[in-house]
């Protein structure tokens, strides 16, 4: 590093080393200072951490690029400013009088209530009202609160499933889901302006409102509209569920939900139901490990448990665990239980007269494409919208008074079932997956089985993800460069597979490729949005989307991969057939 740029970063350090910082960040910069090895001064204050359009996230600790209160008051100043802007502009649907209010709430992470109570203090400064949680609450909890009272934001302080080093910072707007454009820019421009002597203090202690268990309830009654068949729930209330909360929010609310729903055979995992911040039984609180569902499956294989369920640290996302045929346990992937949740959803409320022609489900461009046809033989509407659930939330808000949403989701282990929430929601999916494996066990069949019958019906097809890291300025070029020849050479073939359909999601464009001719037509949009996404398809049904991370420096591929499945007893065969082609995939793509 050149010697400016270092006495920059050291320079920048020493600001923090006055009176308006705590004594122990200024002792922990002061070591940082006057350390040999100058790594941890230079990450921890090269740069501000950056306020994107989900919020923030990152390592905790003192410094400009880590969350700690003082960046975390610094981007609830910009915030606050955002929201007091466009009050003055009548820009809120959900403003009565002249009062702006949020929520807030935490997860189980260290350093939670700490920064959620710095979150208040700074907007109760800025003479908004707060309703502040008494502790830990699901993430999908505080959306629900946005919405139940009235306000027009809120800040929900979690890193979701990020290993114990993080913290983190979501922003939501009033529908209750995470900000969208143009709020989004708007709240980063914001907080691109605030330095840290603006930051208001001391707010006044009258516009904090403690808010806990009858939100819980009013919640908990939301969870419960999801549910389709009560009777079949009767019949198999001693389903033998088993449930982990990974140390995190779900501990009371998921096994509350459950058995409002009339399950009554709840064992859940004593080790994870502790409120730990360093997630001292597994390597990442992450419920796609199989290494997190480790001491729920011993749980479950003691017990002989009908299913294993998780969900991450703030409660939004889900894992499932079901037995094979092999009586081995074995995770439903994220497209999977996205796929099990609708084709439910369908066939049970056609088969009780619920469906009407108004309903709609939502999925994202990069998720199953089994769940469309699912959707289009059964002739219900589904729209395909971008990644992550403030565009499910979007969609949404398009269609409010004039459809009805009942369910949507991503290849991400994230369900939202009902409209009450605008965000993934782990309690809704937990009770209603549970409801699922109930009416399997009234056919005679294992969740498993149910899923093997789906594939039966709409045919097999097997999903992966690659993610390409490549970090630093050069890896960022480099990745920017496979996307531009992704687009000007599109690849003709893929796995010897001729290509005949490219999605452009960045110019809007479908490109058709018939003998030699190129037809194009324009693809629609929610917001008419662009995103950094391509899309090819094969003559032979295989599905490649690749998209750049916003966030990290990698580029993620998703394959959807189509085998041959003429019995259940060929699953595990059309799996590792589907599965053979990666590399030949990969190949095509320049990726080997």
């Amino acid at each position: 590093m050149e010697q400016q740029e270092l006495q920059r970063i050291i320079d920048t350090a020493k600001t923090w080393l006055t009176d308006a910082y705590d004594q122990q960040t200024q002792a922990q910069v002061r070591a940082m200072l006057e350390a040999d090895d100058k790594t941890e001064l230079i990450d921890s204050f090269y740069r501000t951490l950056e306020f994107g359009t989900g919020g923030l996230r990152g390592i905790m600790g003192p410094g400009t690029n880590r969350m700690n209160q003082y960046i975390v008051a610094q981007a609830t100043q910009g915030f606050a400013n955002y929201l007091l802007k466009v009050q003055q502009q009548g820009g809120f649907k959900t403003l009565k009088g002249n009062q702006l209010s949020v929520v807030v709430g935490h997860d189980c992470r260290n350093n939670g209530r700490l920064f959620a109570e710095t979150v208040a203090d700074v907007f109760a400064a800025n003479g908004i009202k707060v309703y502040l949680f008494e502790s830990l609450r699901p993430t999908p909890e505080v959306s629900f609160a946005i919405r139940q009272l009235g306000c027009q934001g809120g800040v929900n302080v979690t890193a979701s499933h990020n290993p114990k080093e993080y913290n983190g910072y979501k922003a939501y707007w009033e529908d209750g889901s995470q900000v969208l454009q143009p709020h989004d820019q708007g709240i980063i421009d914001e907080v691109n302006r605030v330095n840290m002597e603006d930051v208001k203090r001391n707010g006044d202690k009258q516009l904090i409102e403690i808010i806990g268990g009858e939100m819980d309830y009013d919640y908990m009654m939301a969870v419960k509209s999801v549910m389709i068949d009560q009777d079949v729930i009767l019949r198999h209330k001693d389903l033998n569920i088993v449930y982990t909360p990974l140390h995190g929010t779900g501990r009371q609310i998921v096994p509350m939900c459950l058995r409002s729903w009339g399950f009554q055979n709840i064992h859940v995992v004593p080790e994870q139901m502790v409120i730990d911040g360093n997630f001292s039984t597994v390597v990442s609180p992450n419920p796609e490990n199989a290494e997190a569902m480790t001491l729920g499956m011993k749980l479950g294989t003691q017990i002989n448990a009908d299913l294993v369920i998780a969900s991450d640290p703030d409660a939004d996302r889900i894992a499932i665990v079901v037995r094979n045929h092999k009586n081995e346990w074995v995770i439903i992937n994220g497209n999977q239980t996205c796929m099990m949740y609708c084709y439910y959803i369908i066939n049970n409320m056609k088969r009780l007269g619920k469906m009407r022609d108004d309903m709609y489900l939502v999925k994202t461009i990069v998720t199953s494409e089994i769940i469309r046809r699912i959707a289009d033989r059964q002739g219900v509407t589904l729209t395909d919208e971008y990644t992550g659930f403030k565009w499910i939330a979007n969609r949404i808000r398009m269609w409010e008074g004039e459809r009805k949403y009942i369910g949507g989701g991503e290849e991400s282990f994230g369900f939202m079932a009902y409209d009450a929430v605008r965000d993934k929601c782990s309690p809704s999916a937990i009770c209603l997956i549970c409801e699922i494996a109930a009416y399997a066990k009234d056919q005679g069949l294992s969740l498993y089985d149910y899923l093997l019958n789906i594939y039966m019906e709409y045919g097999f097809q097997r999903e992966a993800t690659i993610n390409i890291v490549r970090p630093g300025k050069t890896g960022a070029d480099e990745i920017k460069q496979m996307m531009a020849s992704y687009r000007q050479n599109p690849p003709q073939e893929i796995a010897g597979e001729r290509v005949i359909r490219m999605k452009d999601y960045q110019s809007l464009v479908q490109k058709d490729f018939n003998n030699g001719k190129v037809s194009e037509s324009p693809i629609t949009m929610a917001l008419n949005a662009t995103s950094n996404v391509l899309q090819f398809f094969t003559e032979g049904g295989l599905k490649v989307s690749v998209r750049p991370s916003g966030t990290e420096p990698k580029i993620k591929f998703y394959f959807e991969i189509p085998a041959t499945m003429n019995n259940i007893d060929e699953y595990e065969k059309a799996t590792l057939e589907a599965e053979q082609r990666i590399p030949a995939i990969k190949k095509s793509l320049g990726l080997e």
